[in-house]
């Protein structure tokens, strides 16, 4: 059953659900959310001679960006996703696959997740094909089941997860999990991830500002119903605050001249403060390229030193790349364009470096095992690489740093869980203050350390729910 001394198997799989109240509203595509539950899930791995571990992992349930719907409210789609991460906490307990934790989770994804997906939909009464539990929402829910395995396996071998990524813990190459593709051997054989991650970590990464669809810019936009909690409200607050540099604009994708205006609104500012970078976000809404290309055109023909600026846009188009194969390489003519939604796993990177996107935005709540796989993939074939956020606070925030820092991305990592629920990660942040709050535009990592993903979790004084 073990065919390394290193292998382990899952033993047990428990989730807690921790609620989490907005300070300012969130707005994902045309629905805005005020408040989140984060499913935080703690693995345990044995390994052949009956050493135990406990790992975790967490991932904020946003159903607003996992599961866009018009015709049921967020809170039916997060009972949906509830009970379908009971059926998670038994079908990983009940894993009986040994390996590295990336292994094991390869095959959960692969093997297991579709099939409980499956049968999960088909024994729900539902009108139409929208209401079916959608891919994306299970595979973010199955994320914080993952991540725990990988943390929990790393706490096992009392080393950094990011060390095992090697044929000293892993049983497989990579060549193993892209066997489907035709150079898999010559491209991937003797290549672990190890190969593909930066060979010296940063403990310091530049951090991205997102600036809402609905964020005030300046004192003149506030309408007096803005919490007075301490923290800033206008992004010329935040700026002069946490000492931004990078800056991520959501935009509407439905409106152009709303999203033209908001581009210089936001690019003036970065350009009195000296912010270095901006990117633009249109959030899925968009179907023809032409539509972004004339915005990038009017800025650069407009707006030449705000132009300058954008370093990629992000996902303009619906997330379904198998759906809506929209052939965009005109978009990425004019700048980097980056995959987000769509990039669930290295097969839809395949697709859309097919259809002309050139980058990968990776996440941790699409799992650590998917998200290092995507990056391998898109590495070898050429493809830089951004770590986005989902609004992740918490234990979240540390796995999605991490995999910042080791990825070597573009610029650094976005970050904005302090922007909407600061308050919410008060416990870790005794522990790692200068990863839940921005000073200089950058995060310092300085204070992770131990194994696994190096939470220190034993030192958070973080009560959680018995369920």
């Amino acid at each position: 059953m073990f065919s390394k001394s290193t292998d382990v198997r899952i033993v047990n799989a428990k989730q807690h659900h921790l609620p989490v109240q907005m300070r300012v509203p969130l707005k994902f595509g045309a629905e805005s959310v005020d408040s989140v539950t984060c499913l935080r899930v703690e693995v345990t791995v044995e390994d052949k001679d009956g050493r135990r571990a406990t790992g975790w992992g967490e991932t904020p349930m946003l159903v607003t960006w996992t599961w866009p719907s018009n015709t049921m409210t967020f809170a039916e789609r997060y009972e949906v996703v509830k009970d379908f991460c009971d059926q998670l906490a038994e079908a990983w307990s009940k894993l009986e696959v040994t390996g590295h934790a990336i292994e094991i989770g390869h095959h959960f994804i692969e093997n297991v997740m579709p099939e409980l997906l499956d049968a999960f939909n088909q024994q729900r009464s539902v009108s139409d094909e929208s209401q079916l539990l959608p891919h994306l929402a299970a595979l973010v829910s199955t994320s914080a089941f993952d991540i725990a395995a990988h943390d929990a396996f790393g706490k096992l071998h009392d080393v950094d997860i990011y060390k095992t990524y090697n044929a000293q813990y892993m049983s497989h190459d990579l060549a193993h999990f892209f066997a489907e593709e035709p150079d898999a051997k010559e491209r991937f054989g003797g290549k672990y991830p190890q190969d593909f991650l930066v060979k010296s970590a940063p403990d310091t990464l530049p951090v991205w500002h997102l600036v809402g669809g609905l964020d005030p810019l300046e004192d003149s936009e506030l309408s007096g119903d803005e919490p007075d909690d301490g923290y800033p409200v206008t992004l010329r607050q935040w700026i002069k605050r946490d000492g931004l540099k990078c800056l991520k604009v959501k935009l509407r994708g439905t409106d152009a001249e709303w999203d033209y205006d908001r581009m210089v609104k936001v690019g003036r500012m970065a350009l009195e403060f000296g912010v270095e970078a901006l990117s633009a976000d249109f959030n899925c809404t968009v179907h023809d390229p032409e539509y972004v290309n004339a915005i990038l055109d009017r800025l650069k023909a407009e707006h030449s030193e705000i132009d300058s600026l954008i370093l990629y846009v992000e996902q303009p188009f619906p997330y379904d790349l198998e759906a809506f194969r929209i052939d965009v390489s005109s978009v990425s003519k004019r700048k980097p364009l980056f995959l987000d939604e769509s990039a669930h796993d290295w097969r839809f990177v395949r697709l859309g470096q097919q259809l002309g996107w050139t980058g990968v935005a990776l996440k941790t709540c699409k799992t650590q095992t998917g998200a290092l796989l995507s990056l391998c993939w898109a590495k070898s074939h050429g493809m830089p690489l951004m770590v986005q956020d989902l609004t992740n606070p918490m234990l979240a925030q540390i796995p999605h740093v991490r995999l910042a820092a080791h990825a070597g991305t573009i610029m650094g990592v976005e970050s904005n869980g302090m922007q909407f629920y600061p308050d919410a990660s008060l416990p870790e942040a005794e522990v790692h203050p200068t990863i839940y709050r921005r000073e200089h535009g950058i995060l310092d990592l300085s204070t992770l350390s131990g194994p696994g993903f190096g939470y220190r979790v034993e030192e958070i004084a973080r009560e959680l729910p018995s369920t």
